[in-house]
């Protein structure tokens, strides 16, 4: 029997596999509350997606998914928090608006091309706008994982994957070889 690798898991689970121009192109917003059904429609859609991903694979860091990741061209992201207590985050419209200084660098892996992980440097902090679905704007302070699972989804609205953020002469790594999985990501306090 042949070894389903993870990008094929992903792409059989209706996850837009890295080469299609969607991951490529800038998502646009919602006229919010003018479009309230298709952003709930989309929201929909992403969290039935992230509930199919995660019967199949566990993610100790959290997990996220971008709309262009389901073939839905809009900006709208889920983001699940590592702890399972904490709800899930809903991004509509999101926009970065302020990063920290400080930095760090941390492995990735996206949905969109899973068999390998690449360390991408990060702020630690972020301020992120973002529209409900009554057309109000949210600022929220975003740290370290958190901020770093929120950015990875922001990017992907703006048709950027996380390998344009590493530094040139970093390359992935196979994901046999990364060895935090299961794990979150590690801070100094």
């Amino acid at each position: 029997m042949t070894e389903v690798r993870p990008s094929e898991q992903m792409r059989n689970l209706g996850v837009v596999q890295h080469g299609a121009p969607i991951l490529t192109e800038l998502a646009p917003p919602f006229d919010l509350p003018a479009e309230r059904d298709a952003a709930e429609q989309a929201v929909d859609a992403l969290f039935a997606s992230m509930e199919r991903i995660a019967q199949v694979h566990p993610f100790a860091k959290g997990m996220g998914i971008a709309a262009p990741q389901i073939g839905i061209g809009r900006a709208a992201a889920v983001v699940q928090p590592p702890d399972e207590g904490a709800g899930a985050i809903v991004l509509l419209n999101p926009r970065i608006t302020a990063v920290s200084d400080d930095t760090d660098e941390q492995y990735e892996g996206c949905l969109s091309f899973f068999d390998v992980r690449g360390l991408v440097p990060r702020p630690l902090h972020i301020t992120v706008e973002t529209t409900t679905l009554d057309g109000t704007t949210v600022t929220t302070v975003y740290a370290r994982g958190l901020a770093r699972l929120v950015a990875h989804e922001i990017d992907h609205l703006a048709g950027k994957l996380y390998v344009s953020r590493m530094r040139p002469d970093v390359e992935p790594i196979p994901v046999e070889q990364y060895r935090q999985t299961g794990r979150t990501w590690a801070y100094d306090s």
